[in-house]
């Protein structure tokens, strides 16, 4: 059976010009080329420059959004680490910082609750305790400032807030879930999305010596 094309349409589809192998645009009567809508006979694309500056735009907010998010974060362990050295009166008073004689493990962890609490207890305010969570803020929020070892740095980050999760279960506001475990998925986010490449040295960082020969580092 020999199907019946109206001859405008037939016209059209015969004398449009290729782009690559099989474009070709139909138009009908008061429409504008397939996937486009029309006002009033004129037709206005949806795809071409206008859809590729909306999808440079949605790159753009979000390259910056975490951007944005691993400055931040990197403030928040960079800034815990300062005032618990050096007691700035804020989570740790006036003159009970580390340098001064103060405990920066020992009053949190000795207030642990849950199935953890003995493991939090016998570390509470230990040497090992200390030192490991001091080096690992300012670590992290150098890291994460600079934009240098971002995987190491999610992944460490990411393992001290959820291990500061399991402090206190189950959580005082939540009964599931508190700000930590978002905080270290945030983490992890920061790092896959490559954030250290904006505004950041993580470029310069993948291409030294160091990080080629050890990966584990980028």
């Amino acid at each position: 059976m020999t199907a019946i094309v109206p001859p405008r349409i037939d016209a059209a589809y015969r004398n449009a010009p290729e782009t690559g192998s099989v474009a070709r645009s139909v138009r009908t009567p008061g429409t504008g080329p397939v996937g486009a809508r029309s006002t009033g006979g004129e037709s206005i694309g949806t795809t071409g420059a206008e859809s590729t500056g909306g999808g440079a735009t949605a790159r753009a907010v979000a390259t910056y959004s975490w951007f944005g998010a691993r400055i931040g974060m990197g403030v928040i362990f960079l800034w815990a680490f300062v005032d618990k050295l050096f007691g700035m009166g804020y989570a740790t008073p006036d003159a009970k910082g580390w340098i001064d004689g103060g405990n920066p493990t020992k009053g949190f962890l000795s207030g642990a609750e849950g199935p953890f609490a003995g493991l939090y207890h016998d570390l509470a305010g230990t040497a090992f305790a200390n030192l490991a969570f001091m080096v690992g803020l300012a670590a992290i929020g150098v890291a994460l400032l600079l934009g240098i070892g971002m995987r190491i740095a999610a992944a460490a980050g990411a393992l001290m807030l959820t291990m500061m999760y399991t402090v206190v279960l189950p959580p005082e506001t939540n009964p599931v879930i508190d700000d930590h475990l978002v905080l270290a998925v945030l983490l992890i986010g920061i790092a896959a999305a490559g954030a250290g490449a904006t505004f950041g040295l993580g470029r310069w960082w993948t291409s030294t010596r160091l990080v080629k020969r050890l990966p584990w580092l980028t």
